[in-house]
């Protein structure tokens, strides 16, 4: 069963979500997003699509299965589903509670996710059921920080943004260890903040 409460979240989010990511966020990261989906590949899931806004970054000519836990995302993101030179299919689900047979996808990947699952090592663990075996997770995330002030702040920053959106303090790092991938390459971008993730089942 979906998670009522936080698809209620990420609806009422839905409307306004492309001011809140901020144009000059999205242009930065642009280049780091391009490369790590470069290497799509098979029968691809794509965990949190929103309102599509990473579809500008995706190579063309993919079949990719889409999921979001939250419809109006979906409704905001259909023109870009529409406008992907290749095929796209969006579903409304959870992942904790995917659909999905047991060793279906060759590959998922994740965009700044993770940071809002609610029970991200479950979530991870439904996602490693899907993959086939010796299966990628390509991931591009936001973590907290092992650093002072960083650490801190980001634990403090938390208590707010986790209320409208994400946490700013997970440790996704070790919670993909823990839900049984092997991490393949970390690959730090800012600090050690915002980073790619590659791994397998």
């Amino acid at each position: 069963m979906a998670d009522l409460r936080t698809q209620a979240k990420w609806d009422k989010a839905a409307p306004n979500f492309d001011i809140m990511a901020g144009k000059g966020a999205e242009e930065r990261w642009a280049p780091f997003k391009t490369e790590l989906f470069s290497h799509m590949d098979g029968n691809i899931l794509f965990l949190a699509l929103g309102t599509g806004l990473d579809i500008a970054t995706f190579p063309t000519g993919k079949n990719i299965t889409a999921i979001d836990i939250s419809p109006k995302m979906l409704e905001v993101a259909q023109p870009r589903i529409d406008n992907y030179e290749g095929t796209i299919t969006a579903h409304a689900m959870d992942v904790h509670d995917l659909d999905f047979e047991d060793d279906s996808f060759d590959q998922v990947f994740t965009s700044c996710t993770f940071c809002s699952v609610p029970r991200p090592v479950e979530g991870l663990k439904s996602l490693r059921r899907v993959l086939k075996p010796g299966g990628e997770l390509f991931m591009f995330e936001h973590t907290g920080s092992r650093y002072y002030p960083f650490k801190v702040m980001m634990t403090l920053m938390t208590q707010i943004s986790r209320k409208l959106g994400p946490d700013m303090n997970r440790t996704t790092v070790a919670n993909v260890m823990a839900a049984d991938f092997e991490v393949l390459e970390v690959n730090n971008l800012f600090l050690d903040v915002v980073k790619t993730i590659k791994a397998k089942k």
